[in-house]
C-alpha cells in the first residue's frame, strides 16, 4: 500500500521515494525579485552568446531557457480510478502509475525550488534588527512551498545515490542534493551563499495517510537556515499537504499545520497557522500567525495565503481590524451562506469560493509570489526557476557528477516529449536498481552515501542528514553506476 500511494503524489507531498515495483518597507516599486527571463531590464536587449552556446548580458550573467523542449503530455485521456478499478483484488504494491502522470524533474530538483525565492535570506542577512529577520525567515518559508500551486503532476523518484546540483551566480548559492535512503526513502540537501553570508541544509521524509479520496502527507525532517554573520540558526518543519482527488475528479492541494520557526539565538518564534480550507473554501490558502520573542510577547502578526503573498502587522492594528471585520460579518453572514449554499460543492471538490487576503492599512509586504511565464499551463505548471533545473548545457556534462538528475534518461526524453522511450527507460532504471540492491545483499555489502552522513542536527538535537562536504572539489571517480 505504502508504495503505490507513494506513486500518486506531487510535490510536497511525494518526497524522493523510490518504488520495488514500478516503473511597507519593502513594496513592488522599490525591489525586484531576481528574475531569470529578464535579469536586468535595462540591459535586456544588450546580450551576446558566451562560447558560442550561452546567451548572457553585458553584465555577465547568463540567461537560462524560457521554456520546455516539448509541451506537456495531454493527460485527459487518463485518471487514476481507470486503472484502480482494473486493479480491484490485487496487491496494490504491484500497480505501476503511467508516466504521463509524472512531470520531467527528480524530486531532487523540486527541493531546489526553495532556493526560488531566495532573494529573502539575502534579506534577512542584510537587516540588523532581529525582529526583521524573523520576517523575512517567515517569508522565506511559506515561499518554499509556494511553487506547489496547481502543480499536480508527480516528480520523478529519485535513485539511491541520485544526486543534483545547483550553481546560480546571478542569485548567489550552490546547491547539492542527494537520495541518501531508499528504506526509508530520505533526500537531503545543502545550499550555501558564495558569499559565506548563509548556509541552508536539510533532509525530507513524510509520513503518508491514505483516507480514500484523499493522500496526506505529514512532514518529517528538519529545515535549518543559518544566517553566519548574525550567528544566528532558525529550525523548522514543513505544513502537511494534502492531495484531494486521487481516486476521481480534478487534483487540487492544499498546505494546512501550524509551522514553529525558532531562533536559537535570541529565542524569538514565529509560529504560522496555514489554514484548512474549510467548509466554504473561506480559509483556502490562508496562512495566520505572529512571532514572539523569548518572553512570549507577541512583537508582530503576519498574515496572507501561501499562494499569493504575505503581510505583517502588529498585534494591536490587527486585533482592532478583525474586530471590526466581526462585527460587519456578523450582520452578512445569514445572507451569505444562503447564497453560496445552493453552490455548495462535496468537500472533496475544489472549492471555488476563495475569499482574497484583506490588507490592513499600515502593513508591510514581506513576500509576492513570482508571476509564472505565460505558456506555464503548457509546461506543467513550472515556474521560470522551475524550467530552468533540468536545462543541460554544452559541456556542462563533463562537469557534472555521474549522478546528476540531468543526466537522467527517463527525465530526458519525457522533457523532450518522447514519451514511450521515456516510459522504458524508467522501467529499466528501476529494473537496475533493484538488481544492483539484491546482489548487495548476496554480498552483504552495505549501502555508502557520498556526499552526505546521519548524524545529529546541533540546534535541535535530532537525527538529521549532515553534509558531508567535497563535493565541489569534483572528484566523483567513486560515484555509483545508476543510470
Amino acid at each position: 500500500m505504502g508504495r503505490f500511494l507513494r506513486k500518486l503524489l506531487p510535490f510536497g507531498v511525494y518526497t524522493g521515494f523510490d518504488s520495488d515495483n514500478s516503473s511597507g518597507d519593502f513594496s513592488e516599486a522599490n525591489h525586484k525579485v531576481p528574475e531569470m527571463l529578464d535579469l536586468d531590464p535595462h540591459q535586456s536587449k544588450r546580450t551576446g552568446k558566451h562560447n558560442g552556446e550561452t546567451e548572457i548580458q553585458e553584465n555577465g550573467i547568463k540567461r537560462h531557457r524560457t521554456s520546455l523542449p516539448a509541451p506537456m503530455f495531454s493527460r485527459s485521456d487518463f485518471s487514476v480510478w481507470s486503472i484502480l478499478k482494473k486493479c480491484i483484488g490485487l496487491e496494490l504494491s504491484k500497480i505501476t502509475m503511467p508516466i504521463v502522470f509524472n512531470e520531467p524533474l527528480s524530486f531532487l530538483q523540486r527541493i531546489t525550488e526553495y532556493m526560488e525565492h531566495i532573494y529573502l535570506i539575502n534579506r534577512a542577512c542584510s537587516h540588523a534588527d532581529p525582529l526583521e529577520r524573523m520576517q523575512a525567515v517567515a517569508a522565506f518559508a511559506v515561499s518554499a512551498v509556494a511553487s506547489q500551486w496547481e502543480r499536480t503532476g508527480k516528480p520523478f523518484n529519485p535513485l539511491l545515490g541520485e544526486t543534483y546540483e545547483l550553481t546560480r551566480e546571478d542569485l548567489g548559492f550552490r546547491f547539492i542534493s542527494e537520495q541518501v535512503s531508499h528504506h526509508p526513502p530520505i533526500s537531503a540537501f545543502y545550499s550555501e551563499g558564495l558569499n559565506k553570508d548563509f548556509v541552508f541544509h536539510g533532509s525530507i521524509y513524510p509520513k503518508l495517510k491514505f483516507w480514500g479520496k484523499s493522500i496526506e502527507a505529514e512532514p518529517r525532517g528538519t529545515i535549518t537556515l543559518e544566517l553566519l554573520k548574525h550567528n544566528e540558526a532558525y529550525t523548522w518543519t514543513n505544513p502537511t499537504c494534502c492531495v484531494h482527488n486521487v481516486i476521481i475528479g480534478k487534483l487540487w492541494l492544499e498546505q494546512y499545520g501550524v509551522v514553529e520557526i525558532v531562533n536559537h539565538s535570541t529565542g524569538d518564534k514565529c509560529v504560522l497557522n496555514f489554514k484548512p480550507c474549510g467548509l466554504f473554501g473561506k480559509e483556502l490558502h490562508r496562512v495566520e500567525g505572529y512571532i514572539q520573542d523569548k518572553h512570549r510577547k507577541k512583537l508582530c502578526v503576519i498574515y496572507g495565503k501561501w499562494t499569493e503573498c504575505l503581510w505583517c502587522t502588529d498585534p494591536t492594528t490587527y486585533e482592532t481590524y478583525k474586530k471590526s471585520e466581526k462585527r460587519g460579518g456578523e450582520q452578512k453572514k445569514k445572507s451569505k451562506i444562503n447564497s453560496f449554499f445552493p453552490s455548495f460543492l462535496p468537500a472533496d471538490d475544489m472549492p471555488e469560493v476563495q475569499d482574497t487576503v484583506h490588507f490592513i492599512p499600515g502593513s508591510k509586504l514581506l513576500w509576492r509570489i513570482n508571476c509564472r511565464p505565460p505558456n506555464s499551463s503548457q509546461m506543467y505548471n513550472f515556474t521560470s526557476f522551475a524550467v530552468s533545473l533540468n536545462e543541460l548545457e554544452k559541456g556542462m556534462e563533463a562537469i557534472l557528477a555521474p549522478t546528476d538528475c540531468r543526466l537522467r534518461p527517463d527525465i530526458r526524453n519525457m522533457e523532450n516529449g518522447n514519451m514511450d522511450v521515456a516510459s522504458k527507460e524508467k522501467e529499466r532504471l528501476e529494473e537496475k536498481q533493484r538488481a544492483a540492491r539484491k546482489e548487495r545483499a548476496k554480498d552483504e555489502v552495505e549501502w555508502h552515501t557520498r556526499w552526505f552522513h546521519q548524524g545529529t542536527n546541533p540546534y535541535t538535537g535530532t537525527s538529521d542528514w549532515l553534509y558531508s562536504g567535497g563535493y565541489f572539489d569534483r572528484n566523483f571517480s567513486d560515484c555509483p553506476d545508476i543510470y
